[in-house]
């Protein structure tokens, strides 16, 4: 254990690296939150709403960039994107995956996808993803 070690202060950077992490700059969230829970144990359940809220919300900045892009009819025609307008707002379970969740999330604000549903959808899937995390780092 560290000497000195503010798990509280450690959340603030969790919370901040998985919102980075969630937009299109690199970076592996859960690395970050497995290493942070072997530093604090005692802290699994804060550190998995923390993470999984900063992830979260990153996925939201990601959906608004979209929201806010030109429309583009050839895009419009990609077999993916008739995809995901078929799946909606669910298929963004999916937001945690490496390159294609943050894909996901633009093409689900290009698409005009309601942000609540999105925002739902994307943080169920995160918690799930973090929750697996949370129990190899505390087992």
């Amino acid at each position: 254990m560290l000497t000195g070690f503010d798990p509280g202060a450690g959340l603030w950077g969790l919370g901040l690296y998985s919102l980075l992490a969630a937009t299109l700059l690199p970076g592996g969230s859960e690395l970050a939150l497995y290493a942070f829970l072997k530093y604090a144990p005692t802290q699994a359940h804060p550190a998995l709403l923390v993470a999984t809220l900063g992830n979260t919300l990153g996925g939201l900045i990601s959906w608004a960039c979209g929201r806010f892009l030109p429309r583009w009819q050839r895009v419009e025609r990609l077999p993916q994107v008739d995809r995901l307008r078929r799946w909606g707002a669910a298929a963004l379970l999916f937001s945690w995956l490496p390159l294609i969740g943050d894909a996901l999330c633009i093409a689900a604000g290009w698409l005009r996808l309601h942000w609540l549903p999105c925002a739902l959808f994307m943080a169920l899937g995160k918690f799930a993803r973090y929750w697996l995390v949370v129990q190899a780092a505390t087992n």
